[in-house]
């Protein structure tokens, strides 16, 4: 999935979170025998014994790193040393996003909108209602809530 944001293809990055994440997989949660909320470290292919069930549920660092994964590269909120840098990689027919994020002693309510069904791209950016240089947002760390508006491009 970062492999995929990085070279600007959303569509696939999504596609391949829609495969492992168990919410989606909800209709064949059965088949699995376990949780259907949670991560399997495996599941059993064709030739195995019990085709198609779960292992090692819990137990596994898939979780967090599915949630690294869409948290930092799909909506590309990451923690940089300058600051926090925004640059999604989204679906194509995702029209936006809105996420909250509590960044160094602040709280960023970031809004990132899509009207031309990009994937990649950050074309204009501001911050509490003025124009920003760039994708990277600087530490406030001042306890107050900040705006900040993506339009991807």
């Amino acid at each position: 999935m970062i492999g995929e944001t990085v070279v600007g293809n959303g569509d696939r990055a999504w596609e391949y979170y829609r495969k492992i994440c168990p919410s989606y997989l909800e209709e064949i949660s059965d088949l699995h025998k376990t949780e259907p909320y949670v991560y399997a470290q495996m599941i059993a292919g064709k030739d195995a014994f019990k085709p198609g069930e779960a292992k090692n549920s819990w137990l596994t660092g898939t979780a967090s790193w599915n949630f690294y994964a869409i948290t930092q590269y799909i909506l590309g909120i990451r923690p940089d040393f300058d600051g926090l840098l925004i640059d999604p990689c989204i679906p194509s027919s995702w029209k936006g996003f809105e996420a909250t994020r509590k960044f160094r002693g602040a709280t960023y309510l970031i809004e990132v909108v899509n009207p031309d069904g990009k994937s990649k791209g950050v074309q204009k950016v501001t911050v509490d209602g003025k124009l920003h240089k760039s994708n990277l947002i600087p530490v406030f760390g001042d306890g107050k809530e900040h705006k900040v508006n993506i339009i991807l491009g």
